[in-house]
């Protein structure tokens, strides 16, 4: 009896609601979005995670040295860096992240994007050095990994080139590369903040700069995201903060609006702009500080989640 109730009630709803739909449409069905919208919203897509979650084009492009963090100079967007990574970030040797327009790519399939940027090999077969983050990149959902590659093509050509890369260790001391299979990842749902924000956090690949590193270079995931990792640069020296949930020397006493103000304040034009001396920092907040609000406050909720590590940061030498 129980169970018919169940289905009649159900038969019932079902009924309502397709009345309902079909008084308020009119008989009218749904437009179709086209071919074009469809792609026109993908690159959108892809202009905001390659900008300001993934930050693609912070290494990919020249800097400003002028301003607070250093933030990609207007018209340089993805045509190599003007600096190699290295001994300041702790690497073996220079890094310079190339040239990724059309320009230069110019014969890259997507399939051969999608291998460089989630597998770290490129289309010529060569391992790439993981300071390309694509141990992160390696769990983006298939969705956002096509969206950044449709972002990327569309840049303005540039026949830009940059220094070869100079390594003082065999390619074979790097760790294995990571399963290349963008299909199995899916975006978690916006509404479950904590798994978005997770989500957030490793293709924004915060955990690579937050999290300290074993004296054998390999992160040490019981103090994720404690900080301690100090740059050292000829212009400044800075030390990465604490942000796990820790009262004293985390962001365990922030909340949720002050997490999103700090974003949005480093990257307003007076803090962009303004000379800050030794005080510098290789934080891209003039990208990430122009986040989606919700996927800011998912970061947040996912932060607050993870186990507080006490480790008292002094961020700049007094």
């Amino acid at each position: 009896m129980k169970k018919f109730f169940f289905f009649l009630l159900a038969g019932c709803f079902l009924a309502f609601t397709i009345h309902f739909s079909a008084c308020n449409n009119s008989g009218k069905e749904p437009a179709a979005i086209s071919k074009e919208d469809s792609l026109k919203m993908m690159v959108e897509r892809g202009k905001y995670l390659a900008n300001h979650v993934a930050v693609c084009l912070d290494c990919h492009s020249k800097r400003d040295f002028t301003k607070f963090s250093f933030p990609p100079a207007p018209g340089t967007e993805g045509i190599g860096a003007s600096f190699p990574f290295g001994e300041a970030e702790g690497i073996p040797g220079e890094i310079w992240a190339p040239n990724i327009t059309p320009g230069r790519l110019k014969d890259w399939t997507d399939a051969d994007y999608a291998k460089a940027i989630a597998h770290g090999v490129n289309k010529s077969g060569d391992t790439l050095f993981p300071i390309m983050p694509y141990y992160n990149y390696s769990r983006m959902a298939k969705e956002d990994l096509d969206a950044i590659i449709a972002y990327i093509k569309t840049l303005p050509a540039s026949d830009s080139t940059v220094p070869a890369r100079k390594l003082f260790i065999p390619l074979s001391a790097l760790p294995p590369l990571p399963e290349f299979a963008p299909e199995k990842n899916l975006k978690p749902d916006t509404t479950d903040k904590i798994k978005y924000g997770q989500y957030l956090v490793t293709i924004a690949s915060c955990g690579d700069c937050h999290t300290p590193m074993k004296p054998d270079r390999t992160p040490d995931f019981a103090k994720a995201f404690s900080g301690g990792f100090t740059f050292k640069t000829p212009g400044f020296t800075v030390t990465v903060s604490n942000i796990t949930p820790d009262s004293a020397t985390g962001i365990g006493s922030w909340t949720e609006d002050a997490f999103l103000a700090k974003f949005r304040t480093n990257a307003s034009d007076e803090v962009i702009n303004a000379d800050h001396g030794k005080q510098q920092t290789p934080m891209p907040w003039a990208m990430y500080g122009k986040m989606k609000e919700t996927d800011l406050r998912a970061i947040y909720t996912y932060l607050r989640s993870v186990p507080p590590v006490s480790n008292k940061v002094q961020k700049w030498a007094q």
